[in-house]
């Protein structure tokens, strides 16, 4: 009977110390973001902090895909715009709505096809984003400028190389690649086993 009390007793604080995990970000409520409208397509915002933050998804994500990660982001102090069109001209305009609304500064995140519509923005106008974090990019551009630069991949994803690449070749000196294990791509990540490494780098990089 002493065993079982026991045993109870541990899978009491188990279960309740997992349930106090499960608690989402707090974000006073709106963890889905307020839809907005961005050089005339539709975007998603989260927070009203100072930093400006754009993140621009995956071929076949949405700008809803990223509410988890954007809330972290917001609760941290940023304004967060996740558009719905990636085209470049679309991550532009959501820059310019932030510097307009008195944001300074603003990181570029992006995934997959998200991404290397930055790296084109970025290529094009070199010092707009104030740095770039990119998750699995798929090809090398020529002509970024000096902003920091993170590149997030897993070793075993084919476009891996990719980002050891633009880590090395890209200006400025604060460019940095993380590989993590496995295979997973882009957004991918945060539905694995190394979301939290993900998250954690990302948090790190734009609360410096």
């Amino acid at each position: 009977m002493r065993a079982l009390l026991v045993l109870l007793s541990v899978l009491l604080v188990l279960v309740a110390g997992c349930s106090g995990n499960d608690d989402p970000p707090s974000t006073g409520g709106d963890t889905t973001g307020t839809r907005i409208a961005v050089g005339g397509g539709d975007a998603l915002q989260w927070g009203d902090g100072e930093y400006g933050v754009v993140l621009a998804h995956g071929a076949v994500f949405d700008a809803a895909s990223w509410e988890n990660q954007a809330t972290a982001i917001a609760d941290q102090g940023a304004t967060v715009i996740a558009v719905e069109n990636i085209a470049p001209e679309s991550i532009a305009a959501a820059v310019a709505k932030l510097h307009d609304d008195g944001h300074a500064d603003v990181a570029l995140v992006g995934g997959s096809a998200g991404a290397d519509a930055i790296l084109q923005l970025a290529s094009q106008q070199p010092g707009l984003p104030d740095q770039l974090v990119l998750l699995s990019p798929n090809k090398v551009v020529d002509g970024l400028g000096d902003e920091p630069k993170l590149f997030i991949a897993s070793e075993d994803e084919p476009v891996a190389d990719v980002s050891r690449q633009l880590a090395d070749s890209s200006p400025g000196q604060n460019n940095d690649v993380i590989l993590l294990p496995g295979s997973d791509h882009a957004q991918n990540i945060f539905d694995g086993d190394n979301a939290d490494a993900a998250m954690g780098a990302i948090l790190e990089r734009l609360a410096g």
